[in-house]
């Protein structure tokens, strides 16, 4: 069976959409767990991780990126052997590509959001409206700004589902059905997919610290690392060396690659 990965919007009702369809698949169901797995693998407190993946990219800084990487790789090493559901945000960025993620969008009419947003935080219609619109402002700004992609663009998706006419339950059996379609199975080829996204993300937390602006890909066990180090030539020509041997070191020791292969851009 497939990973599921299901995006929603503060309010949209995806937790209870995702519960449900793991209920009726037999699957796991997770969401705050990667925060917790991914502060306990790199040693971060839950709440920076948090906003990391909810504040606006400007709040945090260079940070950011770091702090979404360690949860990218807490997210992709739990769902790496599938039969998954996954609610939270960012899921359906970093499953691009993997064929075997059905990667679902839930979404309802503000005014249901805003309707249950008043009955959980007891505030009245105006503060939860503008509550949820900065919210889904800075989710937008989050992706666009990472990812260069639009929460919003359906494009990410295989399925949306309105709630409204639309029940929890009903959503929930037509994400089963669609899991069972033979579209989302897992086949050896997104297993090995699924399997270099994971290396490239565990080799991209150990390094990402001290190599910011870095880029990790991975196929077969071999990482493909490119880095960008602000140094002249005349400087990298002398640290190149030092620079491979420490990143080879890492990668193949702590980031659990097979092979590595480093590359450099050049200084500006």
């Amino acid at each position: 069976m497939p990973i599921i990965a299901i995006s929603r919007g503060s309010f949209s009702r995806g937790r209870e959409v995702a519960e449900k369809t793991a209920a009726l698949l037999g699957h796991r169901c997770i969401s705050r767990e990667v925060l917790l797995e991914a502060s306990q693998l790199f040693n971060i407190p839950e709440l920076k991780l948090t906003r990391a993946i909810h504040d606006a990219p400007s709040l945090l800084g260079r940070n950011q990126k770091k702090y979404v990487a360690f949860i990218r790789t807490a997210l992709l090493r739990e769902v790496q052997w599938d039969n998954v559901v996954y609610h939270g945000f960012a899921g359906h960025f970093f499953l691009q590509g993997i064929s075997c993620a059905l990667k679902v969008r839930i979404f309802s009419d503000l005014e249901a959001r805003v309707r249950e947003e008043m009955k959980r935080e007891g505030v009245t219609a105006e503060k939860a409206e503008s509550m949820l619109k900065k919210d889904d402002e800075e989710r937008r700004k989050w992706g666009l700004s990472l990812y260069g992609m639009d929460t919003s663009d359906p494009a990410l998706y295989d399925m949306l589902l309105h709630l409204g006419t639309l029940t929890v339950d009903d959503a929930a059996h037509l994400i089963a059905a669609a899991a069972a379609r033979p579209s989302f199975q897992t086949t050896p080829e997104c297993r090995q997919r699924l399997n270099d996204l994971v290396l490239a993300a565990q080799v991209e937390s150990v390094l990402i610290d001290e190599f910011p602006l870095i880029r990790v890909t991975a196929e077969n066990g071999e990482a493909s690392i490119r880095i960008t180090t602000g140094l002249s030539i005349h400087s990298l020509l002398l640290e190149k060396p030092k620079i491979v041997e420490k990143v080879e070191r890492l990668a193949i020791e702590l980031g659990g690659a097979e092979k590595v292969r480093v590359s450099f851009d050049h200084p500006l």
